[in-house]
C-alpha cells in the first residue's frame, strides 16, 4: 500500500453483545477525512450471539467485521484490530460512543501535529449530559484514591487537595497534559503506538483480560516521554458501560482488582511498595462498596 493510499485513520471497536449501540456508533464515524480514508474494523467478542455480525455485514459493508475464534478480553482484540488496519492513526474507541468528524479531525490534527503526544482525547459526555469523569485522570496517588473511595472527591469537586484522582478542579472546555485517559476513546499515531508496544507488537498489555489496559498504556506512554492530553473543545457522547450494565457488581470488584495489577506491575518493585498497594486498594474498594450500601446503591465506579 503506497503512501495515497493509507487510511489516515484507523478505527478500532472492540464489541461485546453490541447489536444495540454499534449502529449509531458505526452511523458517526465519517468515511473520510482530509480527503483521506477511514478505516473501521469490529472485533466482536460475542462472535455473532446477538446477531452483531449479521447487523455489521448487512448494514455496514465497508466496516471489516471480525468474529476471533473466542472471547479475547478487551486488550488482546483491540491489538488484533491494530494488526489488521493501516491508519497513520489509529482510534481505540468503544461500541457505546457516538463520535462526529469535527472531534476526530481535531484530535487526528493535534496527533499529526505534535510529535510528543501521545494519545488524546476529547470531552466524553454521558447520555444526561454529564461529562464522563473517566476522560481526564491522574496517575493516582494514594491520597487521591483515599480522597474518591471515601468521597471526599465529590463533595469537595473544586479543591486541588481532594480532587486529584478525576481533576475536577481543571477547566471542563481547556486543554492540557494529564495522567490518564479512558479507554473508551484513546487516539494516537501508529508510529508511537508501536514506539512503545509490548514485546511481538502488542500495543495492549495482554495479561489483563478485563480493565486496566486503558490505565497500563497510559501510564507506560507517559513513562516512554509522551504526553496524555484531555482536550475539552471538542467532545463526543459516552453511553458508558452498556454491554455490561447488568454485571455491574462483579464489574466493579473486577475493576479495582485490575488496575491494583496494573499498579503492581509499574509501582511494585520491593515488597514493601507490593504491599503497600494491595493494602491501598483493598482498603480503597472496602471503602467504595460501604459508601455503595449505605446508598443502597451497588454501583461502586471505581475508574
Amino acid at each position: 500500500m503506497n503512501a495515497a493510499d493509507t487510511p489516515l485513520l484507523s478505527v478500532i471497536i472492540v464489541a461485546y453483545r453490541s447489536r444495540d449501540e454499534l449502529p449509531a456508533c458505526l452511523g458517526s464515524i465519517p468515511r473520510e477525512l482530509a480527503g483521506r480514508r477511514v478505516e473501521v474494523v469490529v472485533v466482536d467478542n460475542s462472535r455473532n450471539a446477538d446477531g452483531t455480525g449479521d447487523l455489521v455485514r448487512r448494514d455496514f459493508g465497508w466496516v471489516d467485521y471480525v468474529p476471533p475464534e473466542s472471547n479475547l478480553g478487551f486488550g488482546r482484540a483491540n491489538n488484533l484490530g491494530f494488526k489488521r488496519t493501516a491508519g497513520e492513526c489509529v482510534l481505540f474507541l468503544n461500541p457505546d460512543t457516538i463520535v462526529n468528524a469535527d472531534a476526530l479531525a481535531h484530535c487526528v490534527g493535534r496527533a499529526m501535529a505534535e510529535p510528543d503526544l501521545g494519545l488524546i482525547s476529547p470531552r466524553l459526555v454521558l447520555a444526561d449530559g454529564s461529562m464522563d469523569l473517566a476522560c481526564r485522570r491522574s496517575v493516582p496517588s494514594l491520597w487521591d484514591g483515599f480522597s474518591r473511595a471515601a468521597g471526599l472527591a465529590a463533595m469537595f469537586p473544586r479543591t486541588a487537595l481532594f480532587a486529584g484522582y478525576n481533576l475536577t478542579h481543571l477547566p471542563v472546555e481547556e486543554t492540557y497534559p494529564v495522567g490518564m485517559i479512558n479507554g473508551a476513546f484513546m487516539l494516537g499515531r501508529r508510529a508511537v503506538l508501536l514506539d512503545i508496544a509490548e514485546p511481538g507488537g502488542a500495543v495492549f498489555d495482554e495479561r489483563y483480560f478485563m480493565y486496566g489496559d486503558d490505565i497500563d498504556l497510559c501510564i507506560r506512554m507517559g513513562r516512554a516521554g509522551r504526553r496524555i492530553v484531555y482536550d475539552g473543545r471538542v467532545s463526543i457522547t459516552h453511553l458508558k458501560g452498556v454491554s455490561v450494565a447488568k454485571e455491574y457488581a462483579s464489574m466493579s470488584a473486577a475493576i479495582f482488582d485490575a488496575n491494583r495489577d496494573v499498579y503492581l506491575k509499574h509501582f511494585g518493585a520491593t515488597w514493601l511498595s507490593r504491599w503497600k498497594w494491595r493494602l491501598a486498594f483493598g482498603a480503597w474498594k472496602f471503602v467504595a462498596r460501604l459508601r455503595a450500601m449505605l446508598r443502597g446503591s451497588r454501583r461502586v465506579q471505581p475508574d
